[in-house]
């Protein structure tokens, strides 16, 4: 009998926490009132189709995946070149961004800017904040690929919706490029 009832309060205790309600996460709101992400983005890849140097008109893509626990959506997402043999510059005019990685693409997204403060920083700011549980892709576009092959790491950070806001570094997205050895032959 001992363990019946044992097994029956444990059996209402389980049942009771299963039924409670379920509570989305919240954003964290700083002792400044600046908004943070509960759980960052996470910087998922970096890649471009064509790795050659001196190659024109490519596109480096950088995929974020939102987590359904970040509290917040997404609204902007800055680059900054930390590595690298020379300044890549984008092209402002050229970049978007969708749903999906670059090789699973989903609808487009419709971005508000893209601003570059100098050749190493670039900002893109969505015009619709990308919920949590979404995965997205920013397709920067360049002029050029860089003439000196080698390593190229970028910064990624993610800014959270809302008038004052703290990013959060995601990690580093590592591009390499190499001299096309067939056209130098």
């Amino acid at each position: 009998m001992k363990y019946i009832s044992s097994l029956l309060s444990t059996l209402f205790v389980g049942v009771g926490i299963c039924s409670l309600p379920q509570f989305a996460a919240n954003a964290v709101t700083l002792g400044s009132g600046a908004i943070a992400f509960a759980q960052p983005p996470t910087l998922v890849s970096a890649s471009t189709p064509y790795n050659e140097t001196s190659v024109s008109d490519t596109t480096y893509y950088f995929t974020v995946k939102v987590p359904a626990a970040a509290g917040e959506s997404l609204q902007q997402v800055t680059f900054t070149q930390i590595s690298g043999a020379e300044e890549i510059e984008f092209n402002s005019n050229d970049t978007f961004a969708f749903v999906g990685t670059s090789d699973r693409r989903g609808e487009k997204l419709a971005l508000k800017s893209v601003v570059s403060n100098d050749k190493q920083n670039f900002t893109v700011t969505f015009a619709n904040p990308v919920p949590p549980d979404q995965t997205v892709t920013i397709g920067l576009r360049t002029y050029r690929n860089p003439f000196n092959d080698g390593v190229y790491l970028f910064g990624v950070k993610a800014f959270p919706s809302g008038q004052e806001t703290v990013g959060q570094f995601l990690g580093v997205g590592r591009l390499q490029f190499y001299k096309d050895t067939y056209l130098e032959g």
